[in-house]
């Protein structure tokens, strides 16, 4: 009796398991089929050419081309992983190997305490202080930038970046460091070459994780580059696909080409995302192979 119930609790639970897993599918399917039936009118109508690399969005002259926005997105989400990773990559090091646990147990709260900090405060501390700050220190005539975006984004992905790499690193079986020590190696060269190339998937979803929240990111991002859509430059204002979506679709039309080019920069965004977790993906499936 005692194993009957067993074997149907197993089966309840991975009845239960497997249609978690359709759900979550499903919606991703859902996501998909609905952005593309929004998105491709817009882009049939405009043309693919002027609507990826056109130059000029002005909804009034009714142009819709996008490639200042996807330029934007790209250097701005570049530009945070650029500063974020390693600052993030090296606390967690610090956090799981070589902090002291009084020191780590006054960091971590503080890593939490960033990952609950809304978007909107981080926007609005960007705009209240740095973006003041930058236009005084560079002498420009507004300090709403790429430059101020780049920053805060930078900030806003340190949490996802620290708290997984460090689960990760903490995650490596001891006996391989171990065993690095026993051959001579430093603790420094163990944790980087060692525990860091162990933890690398672990790390790698860390930095799929911050990439999404960079690229995707719009309230923060809204307060602080300018919302203007230049061809990108440090100095200059800006506009991301996402603040393009934000900024204009509460006054664009139902059933305007307006609209319509609005849900497909969501599909373009949405595109970039799934590209950039396949090659990430792609990647880590080689070096496991290899």
């Amino acid at each position: 009796m005692k194993m009957a119930k067993l074997k149907a609790v197993e089966r309840a639970t991975q009845v239960i398991f497997t249609l978690c897993g359709l759900v979550a599918v499903g919606f991703v399917l859902l996501i998909t089929i609905y952005l593309v039936i929004s998105g491709i009118p817009a882009i049939q109508e405009i043309g693919l050419f002027r609507f990826l690399f056109g130059k000029t969005w002005a909804a009034s002259q009714n142009q819709y081309g996008i490639l200042p926005l996807i330029l934007t997105s790209i250097y701005g989400t570049a530009g945070a992983i650029i500063i974020g990773v390693p600052i993030g990559f090296f606390t967690a090091v610090f956090l799981a190997k070589v902090a002291p646990k009084k020191v780590a147990n006054v960091v971590r709260p503080a890593v939490s305490l960033l990952a609950g900090i809304p978007s909107v405060v981080y926007g609005l501390v960007g705009m209240c202080v740095l973006v003041p700050a930058l236009r005084n220190w560079l002498h420009l005539p507004a300090g709403d930038s790429l430059l101020a975006a780049i920053i805060v984004l930078a900030i806003m992905i340190l949490p996802s970046i620290i708290s997984l790499s460090e689960t990760a690193l903490e995650a490596v079986p001891r006996e391989y460091e171990e065993a690095s020590l026993a051959l001579g190696a430093t603790k420094l060269e163990t944790y980087f070459r060692v525990s860091a190339p162990a933890a690398k998937s672990g790390i790698a979803a860390a930095v799929v994780l911050g990439i999404g929240r960079a690229i995707g990111e719009a309230m923060a991002i809204m307060m602080v580059a300018g919302n203007v859509a230049n061809m990108p430059a440090l100095t200059k204002s800006v506009r991301f696909l996402t603040t393009g979506i934000s900024i204009e679709l509460n006054y664009s039309q139902d059933g305007s080409l307006q609209r319509q080019a609005l849900f497909s920069i969501g599909l373009v965004l949405f595109l970039f995302i799934m590209l950039i977790n396949a090659f990430l993906n792609l990647v880590l499936k080689r070096e496991k192979e290899a």
